[in-house]
């Protein structure tokens, strides 16, 4: 969460702006590695993200709608293979394809995810193998592309389209996993837990960022996408940012004041929305003996306080903040604060302090 501008900021004449290069940690990233074999390892990473969250269930669960906010898995597997075929194998190998015509069925523009389960899907099975017939004419035409900088093709040039669909990939998983929390049934799911904070915690609850410009989007990652292109100039006034995001442990502070049941911190939709929908906390937690319990991923368990919350829409955020005299970053603020570049610019070296 932010402050708005001070009238006056930190007076500590060592504070310089984040970086107002056009770079990122992904411009560099694998820069020795050539195009080609950067792009094999993220489409291996996102494929054994992806059989992992169909794997872990039977075939009934796959076909399942779990919830009309979410298609069947197996929907998310086979469209997963549909884009690859259709980009990668017939528009950048300019191959036959495998399947074109199964291209309106997984269109996700033509077909609502409520109304998936009523379409003639693949099966497990045949999903599965679509993908990994797919999967090896993908290696096919990386095996055989100019996926150099220099490349005449942009789909190829430094392996931009085979970047384009691990992310969509990995965008999958998030929804699989979505799937998962939504889905009804024995623990399939399971994380070590994370390993304790070690040493004293010496961040200020708040950092300030000071005015000035800096390039937000790019013009150079490879990767990027056509919504992060071009690079461009944007000047934003000081601020001052939370320096970790909002914990379950603070917010159950809201819930415990009434934040829920008073509606100064909402605004008028967002007051509304939780009428409608009966808001008293995060989704899947619920009181269980005086205590604030979750369900994650079919496991129950305590709230963990020093977790960052979760399941909470933009109003009950919006309304959080508010309630702690603050708001939400703008996606201006949140950008500009995210590329400081601790390597050439250390942290030490912004101004630290309260408001």
């Amino acid at each position: 969460m932010t402050q708005h501008p001070p009238t006056t900021g930190p007076s500590d004449s060592s504070s310089v702006p984040p970086s107002t290069t056009d770079s990122t940690p992904d411009d560099t990233a694998d820069a020795t590695q050539h195009p080609s074999a950067v792009a094999r390892n993220a489409l291996d990473e996102a494929r054994q993200r992806t059989l992992a969250l169909v794997d872990a269930v039977p075939d009934e669960d796959l076909v399942a709608q779990h919830s009309r906010l979410m298609s069947p898995l197996v929907w998310d597997l086979a469209h997963i293979a549909n884009q690859e075929d259709l980009w990668i194998v017939r528009q950048a190998g300019h191959r036959p394809g495998l399947r074109p015509d199964l291209d309106p069925l997984y269109d996700a523009f033509q077909h609502p995810r409520a109304d998936r389960p009523s379409l003639p899907l693949l099966c497990p099975s045949e999903a599965r193998q679509y993908a990994a017939v797919v999967r090896e004419e993908t290696w096919a035409v990386l095996a055989e592309a100019d996926t150099t900088p220099a490349s005449p093709d942009p789909l190829l040039a430094d392996a931009f389209v085979f970047g384009m669909l691990a992310q969509h990939e990995q965008q999958h998983a998030e929804t699989m996993l979505a799937t998962h929390q939504l889905r009804k049934g024995p623990p399939v799911l399971a994380a070590p837990t994370p390993p304790a904070a070690t040493g004293p915690h010496r961040l200020p609850r708040d950092v300030y960022i000071p005015p000035g410009a800096f390039v937000m989007g790019t013009s150079t990652a490879p990767w990027a996408l056509d919504n992060e292109r071009p690079h461009h100039t944007v000047d934003v006034p000081g601020y001052w940012l939370d320096t970790t995001p909002v914990t379950n442990g603070a917010y159950q502070e809201f819930i415990e004041a009434g934040g829920y049941q008073d509606p100064r911190w909402w605004t008028r939709e967002g007051w509304q929305h939780v009428q409608k929908a009966k808001l008293q906390a995060p989704l899947f937690w619920f009181r269980d003996a005086g205590q604030w319990t979750r369900r994650r991923f079919g496991h129950i368990e305590p709230v963990s306080a020093n977790e960052p919350v979760m399941h909470v829409c933009w109003y009950e955020a919006n309304a959080d903040a508010r309630w702690t005299g603050r708001r939400l970053p703008t996606e201006q603020e949140w950008e500009k604060a995210a590329r400081y570049d601790p390597e050439h610019r250390p942290l030490t070296a912004l101004s630290l302090g309260r408001y």
